[in-house]
């Protein structure tokens, strides 16, 4: 038997874990070791993510799985949310707090960059879908205003590879997490350089891009005395947490979309090479890095945090609601009522979401949900139908029908949202890993190490080794006739 203990770190927008895995035959058993939140802080004018406290808690969690595993650790995978980085001094110190890709820095910024490099040419170089939000945005805003930090800096890390650094002492990008930053040309596989420097972002802070699965080196020796661990092999993991749940999609034939959902919907296929046609730039598909030389050919989307940020808003007034509580409020609301359109400005980040979500209401002419129950269901209906028109255009863009959806991630614990997606696409759902990020993120390990063949193989293992639910779409008109009026708000 193996006993072998694989340690993964899951950092997500809302909160972190650290789950260890063990190969029994096949079957991948995972226990969670620690769990902790994460979120934003306000410093004057801006967000930022608290740096400090995610590493105290990831030491946490490592000094727990020492105690627990001792000597049968063999690794460490790290992945987390993408497009944030930090940024390293010439004597690598960090160099501030890292933004949260919510601070409102770079508003306006995106028609600053198209007037110096035109879209479509971004675009041709990046294959990445346009977000204010994406590290090229960030940088760009730094640089507008001659950002101190950004003089002075020397390394560009993303969120999962300063982490490995910290771990490490290794300074290196991964390939999934640097593809997120519309920053990497997707074509040649290199940093796009001359379109930085187009720019005015200094280029000298990129460094080299290595394949998920790659072997950074073992922990520094101060953190393993710290920790109480022996030998342990850190690893490259896939550093964008996407990545690590798509490599944990337990398919064994090509012909599926995924969703990966959660605080975002990410939704698309797995292809060879990436797509930068004019169709998928007006589509606003975006090209990102996998495992196994793959790209993954995918729609970011406003997800559950159109609810989370609801919860949240209730708790303030003094509603505390559990996720199926809300969940039970909304089968009982009112079918097809008012709709939103979940990439719209309003949502990104509000005071108060479910003030927005009437507003929007209110503004397109449409009755306004006033019971909380009524604009849960109106979240869940709308990502439903703009699940069902990201999938079109992805069957259009490739000329493939895919007749099946597997959905991963957190959502899937989601049923109503589950059947929903069922019933607005026509296309039967398999609901399942939950913990697919983190079985991705261990799979990538387990190859590295050699104690799984290939991906296809831990594929396998993931559908052996998890509770899986399928959902069979019960179609009706309704469903058709809510999707038109949801196309006449998205050309609004």
């Amino acid at each position: 038997m193996n006993t072998r203990t694989y340690l993964a770190v899951d950092l997500g927008a809302e909160s972190g874990r650290l789950i260890a895995g063990n190969l029994e035959g096949k079957c991948l058993r995972m226990q969670e070791l620690h769990r902790f939140s994460n979120a934003g802080v306000w410093l004057g004018e801006h967000l930022h993510w608290d740096i400090l406290q995610l590493w105290n808690e990831i030491k946490r969690g490592l000094a727990l799985a020492a105690q627990k595993f001792g000597e049968t650790v063999c690794s460490l995978g790290l992945d987390t949310w993408g497009v944030d980085f930090g940024l390293l001094a010439a004597d690598d110190t960090l160099i501030g707090n890292p933004y949260h890709y919510r601070d409102r820095r770079t508003d306006g910024i995106m028609e600053v960059a198209f007037s110096r490099v035109p879209k479509s040419e971004i675009f041709n170089q990046t294959g990445n879908q346009f977000l204010q939000l994406n590290s090229l945005y960030q940088l760009l805003s730094m640089a507008a205003v001659n950002a101190p930090a950004l003089s002075i800096a020397h390394t560009f890390l993303n969120m999962p590879d300063l982490f490995n650094f910290y771990l490490t002492g290794c300074k290196v990008n991964e390939f999934t997490i640097s593809s997120t930053t519309q920053c990497y040309d997707m074509r040649k596989r290199e940093w796009a350089l001359d379109l930085l420097a187009q720019l005015g972002i200094p280029t000298k802070i990129f460094g080299e891009v290595v394949p998920p699965g790659t072997i950074l080196g073992e922990l520094r020796p101060s953190l393993r005395a710290e920790l109480g661990l022996d030998s342990v092999s850190v690893i490259a993991s896939a550093g964008h947490d996407t990545a690590s749940a798509v490599a944990a999609v337990p398919a064994s034939s090509p012909d599926y979309i995924y969703l990966s959902s959660g605080t975002w919907s990410l939704l698309g296929v797995e292809i060879d090479q990436p797509d930068v046609s004019q169709g998928s730039l007006a589509a606003g598909m975006t090209n990102e890095g996998g495992v196994g030389d793959k790209i993954r050919f995918l729609k970011n989307i406003v997800g559950l945090w159109l609810l989370q940020e609801c919860r949240r808003a209730w708790a303030r007034l003094g509603s505390q609601y559990t996720y199926d509580e809300l969940t039970r409020m909304a089968s009982k609301a009112h079918p097809f009522g008012p709709l939103i359109v979940p990439g719209d400005n309003r949502f990104s980040a509000p005071s108060d979401m479910p003030a927005a979500i009437q507003s929007f209401c209110t503004d397109t002419g449409q009755s306004i949900p006033h019971d909380r129950g009524a604009i849960v269901r109106c979240i869940l209906e709308s990502l439903a139908l703009e699940y069902r028109w990201v999938s079109e255009q992805i069957e259009r863009l490739r000329g493939v029908y895919y007749p099946l959806f597997h959905i991963i991630g957190g959502g899937t614990k989601n049923k109503l949202l589950n059947q929903f997606v069922a019933d607005a696409t026509d296309k039967t759902i398999i609901a399942g890993p939950v913990e697919a990020t983190a079985l991705g993120n261990i799979l990538v390990q387990a190859i590295a190490m050699g104690d799984i063949a290939s991906l296809t193989e831990g594929r396998a293992i993931v559908g052996d080794s998890s509770e899986l639910q399928t959902y069979v779409p019960t179609r009706s008109m309704a469903w058709d006739d809510a999707y038109e009026r949801y196309l006449e708000l998205k050309v609004r």
